[in-house]
């Protein structure tokens, strides 16, 4: 799967289901969408993607789940390691 623009979702601080109609919207029309979330919004990247797996249940799952970290240089200098989810949500093939 290509992480296009059209393809992948950047959680930040809007409402939960702002993301899950954003998500719905973009299933409608590609095979496959990406949800990306680094730090705290983690939780609230997995809260989307079962949402949206409840709301459009039986015709989309889980593809893959990529966890990790990145190093970032916080405002006061200092590297910090934060946290990275990667979930895909593809079209089921049945």
């Amino acid at each position: 799967m290509s992480n296009n623009s059209k393809d992948t979702i950047y959680i930040g601080k809007k409402p939960l289901m702002t993301y899950v109609t954003s998500a719905i919207v973009q299933l409608a029309t590609n095979p496959n969408v990406t949800i990306k979330a680094r730090g705290l919004t983690t939780a609230i990247a997995i809260d989307v993607a079962q949402v949206v797996l409840k709301k459009t249940h039986p015709a989309f799952e889980i593809d893959n789940v990529s966890i990790g970290s990145e190093s970032l240089v916080s405002s006061d200098g200092r590297n910090r390691d934060v946290s990275t989810i990667d979930i895909s949500i593809k079209r089921t093939t049945a």
